[in-house]
């Protein structure tokens, strides 16, 4: 696949936080006095956490993509990761702070996934895992020539490329 049908599939797999963008509103509600609302709470890990998300953004993505069906089927696949992570490790601080995932969200509730030995956020066991994937991107970004900052910025991914290769002593 072409680096830029890469990272639209790569983007499938973050857009759906999308729905937790409600927290801006909650906070900035806060700060102005306001009353309170409950945006993130109540809709973030439902509006786009679901099947119905995982078949949109992909197609979403399609529609600037060279290689259109990779591009789907591994945004498909990338949705997918992002739930499972979300479902192993997206608890809150107390024990009982669980976020479950609503399958068929925003348009049912049922079958809702939870798993109560699910991992704090901010727990090790995220931050390691966070920390080894993040090398291994940054490595294969070295070794491939690209990164997903060429998303936005062709001359911006060439300068992180360059970097990452001087770290990694690899030559071009």
């Amino acid at each position: 696949m072409q680096p830029r049908d890469r990272n639209l599939a790569m983007w499938c797999g973050v857009l759906p936080d999308l729905d937790g963008l409600g927290v801006m509103v909650d906070i900035g509600n806060e700060w102005l006095g306001r009353p309170d609302t409950f945006f993130y709470s109540e809709y973030h890990h439902f509006l786009s956490h679901g099947l119905p998300a995982a078949l949109f953004l992909p197609a979403l993505a399609c529609l600037c993509a060279r290689e259109r069906w990779k591009v789907f089927l591994w945004g498909f696949f990338l949705v997918h990761l992002h739930l499972l992570c979300d479902l192993i490790g997206s608890r809150g601080p107390a024990l009982t702070d669980l976020w479950p995932i609503y399958y068929l969200a925003p348009l049912s509730r049922h079958p809702m996934l939870v798993w109560a030995g699910q991992w704090r956020l901010d727990g090790w066991q995220n931050l390691l895992l966070t920390a080894v994937l993040l090398v291994l991107v940054l490595r294969r970004a070295a070794r491939r020539g690209d990164s997903p900052v060429g998303l936005f910025h062709q001359a911006a991914d060439r300068a992180v490329v360059r970097v990452l290769r001087k770290w990694w002593q690899i030559k071009e």
